[in-house]
């Protein structure tokens, strides 16, 4: 719906530009969001830790009889908290994330929340990885634990030209679920405009912690007030020209993405998914900030 946006990181190489964003994003993980982040996230479980002698007062169903008819006395169980989590970013870079109205566009936004949570959890020392998707998997990054294998997500984020037209979360979430076995974070970021994705998103809940970053763009909720507004479909490259004037096309616009807002809201809520949405416009990093520093409070 607008013309050309001006950013200044579209000029550097992709390596600079996560060079930038690593020097704007550490600060930020280390003073705010990574202390929140451990709050948040304690561990997905409980792991087998050892097996000693039984005591009087242990719970009699964590008796190992293997080792205790191996031994000849009586040994239990023990177990502890599992710390260690796996973050996985599931990234829309669909053609319509490329929309901005104002200096950033939707997957500007994408990339800076992804930045911010692959650092916060490389340093909570967490393994993490993602995947990218249009109308299908564009490309994977197995989850792993380190710095490098971090920026090599980021990397693929920043400079990955999709190859498939549209966008298809239901099909990428069915994948990741079937792939993923263990519990963990599941962080999916896009404009959530796309169909037939709930069921795949609740049984992606049912295993995983999942959190939605839906984001958007002012334009969405406030039409510009032209006598003539070109609405292009990047995806399908059609073109429209509405009248912004229009008051009987403002009311049904206004409506339209309130209606796709409060479904979104509302399919979240149901399944127990965390929702966050994002503007072109907003502090990425506060957003993300008031959201862990809510949901530790609730904790």
């Amino acid at each position: 719906m607008a013309g050309k946006r001006f950013n200044p990181l579209e000029f550097l190489p992709s390596g600079a530009r996560l060079r930038q964003l690593q020097i704007v994003a550490q600060r930020l993980v280390e003073s705010l969001l990574a202390g929140n982040y451990r709050s948040v996230f304690k561990g997905t479980g409980i792991e087998f830790d050892e097996v000693r002698e039984y005591v009087e007062g242990d719970d009699t169903r964590l008796i190992d009889w293997n080792v205790s008819s191996r031994f000849g006395q009586v040994y239990t169980k023990t177990f502890r908290e599992e710390r260690e989590m796996t973050l996985f970013l599931v990234v829309d870079i669909s053609g319509s994330l490329n929309y901005g109205s104002a200096t950033r566009s939707m997957r500007e936004a994408a990339l800076i929340a992804s930045t911010l949570l692959t650092l916060a959890a490389v340093q909570n020392n967490d393994k993490v990885g993602g995947t990218l998707f249009t109308g299908d998997i564009e490309t994977w990054v197995n989850p792993a634990k380190g710095r490098n294998h971090a920026l090599r997500l980021l990397q693929e984020i920043i400079s990955h030209e999709p190859q498939y037209e549209g966008s298809n979360l239901g099909k990428v979430l069915r994948v990741v679920t079937e792939s993923l076995k263990r519990r963990g974070i599941l962080v999916i970021i896009s404009d959530f405009l796309t169909m037939d994705y709930q069921r795949e998103l609740a049984l992606a809940a049912k295993r995983h912690d999942v959190i939605a970053i839906r984001l958007h763009d002012p334009v969405m909720r406030n039409l510009p007030d032209f006598p003539l507004v070109a609405a292009g479909d990047p995806e399908s490259g059609h073109t429209l020209f509405i009248n912004g004037r229009s008051r009987r096309f403002r009311f049904s616009f206004d409506q339209f993405w309130r209606q796709q807002q409060q479904q979104w809201l509302r399919e979240c809520s149901r399944r127990g998914i965390s929702a966050i949405e994002i503007s072109t416009v907003d502090n990425v990093a506060e957003r993300l900030i008031t959201y862990f520093r809510r949901r530790s409070v609730r904790r």
